[in-house]
């Protein structure tokens, strides 16, 4: 028999980090404060941690009850938790996916470790693309007529690697197919 979740904290089963963000808080289109973020993608498959997520939700929205919602849950609240096949339909990292965006202020930077519990202090290492978990707390928010719940990011632990989202290019491919000879040949014209 499954226990009972007591807690809005959820410690995810393996997910896939996209628009990863932890080393360096940022704004949204320089607006805001900075902070820290990520999109964490789920396997539709993982139903644990989507019941989790799930059950985590339902416990933020009652803890905000009465402090957020007036003493009643808002029609269409808000809720961080998303289908990959709805809402990203043309993004293929997102196929067969549920997903949460997730942050933290700049004040609260996440911890992200290995799998051996070390901290990662190579920003490299941790990309768009890898896998691992995350530590989340879900909380009820009520900010400029938005009433809803938010997933705070609170630390990522990198389990694997995996091919990195987005267009990034390493230099070696973005150089490969240029002849050097012809552009040292071409050196002497003025520009």
């Amino acid at each position: 028999m499954q226990e009972k979740q007591t807690s809005t904290k959820v410690i995810t089963g393996l997910v896939r980090f996209s628009y990863l963000q932890v080393f360096t808080p940022k704004t949204i289109n320089n607006q805001g404060d900075p902070k820290y973020s990520v999109s964490l993608i789920i396997p539709k498959s993982d139903k644990a941690t989507i019941r989790a997520i799930k059950q985590a939700i339902k416990l933020a929205a009652d803890e905000g009850l009465q402090s957020k919602f007036g003493g009643k849950i808002p029609a269409g609240l808000k809720t961080p938790l998303r289908d990959g096949d709805v809402d990203r339909p043309e993004d293929e990292a997102y196929a067969n996916s549920m997903f949460i965006n997730c942050s933290s202020p700049a004040k609260n930077k996440p911890g992200v470790i290995d799998k051996n519990l070390k901290p990662i202090l190579d920003e490299s290492e941790v990309y768009s693309g890898a896998y691992g978990r995350a530590s989340v707390t879900f909380f009820p928010y009520n900010a400029g007529g938005n009433k809803g719940i938010g997933a705070g990011l609170n630390h990522l632990q990198k389990l694997k690697d995996g091919e990195q989202l987005g267009s990034v290019t390493s230099a070696e491919e973005d150089f490969k197919d240029i002849d050097l000879a012809e552009e040292l040949l071409d050196d002497d014209e003025d520009y």
